[in-house]
């Protein structure tokens, strides 16, 4: 599962943890496993994030199983 933004992370995972804190590593969901990246709009506003959501989806794809440099 891939969590856009705050909102979905909040509850979801029922943390209070910002995206920032969130992001980068898997969280658990009843044995799912979760990532967490910035919301679309939120790139609107912050163009220079794209970076990190790129890498927060590779970061996704590879623990899917499918190797993306």
């Amino acid at each position: 599962i891939c969590c856009l933004g705050g909102i979905a992370a909040k509850h979801l995972l029922e943390t209070p943890s910002p995206v920032g804190r969130l992001r980068g590593r898997v969280h658990d969901y009843r044995g799912m496993r979760v990532v967490v990246t910035y919301h679309p709009a939120y790139l609107l506003r912050n163009p220079d994030a794209k970076r990190e959501v790129w890498n927060d989806m590779k970061f996704l794809m590879n623990e899917m199983g499918h190797d993306i440099s």
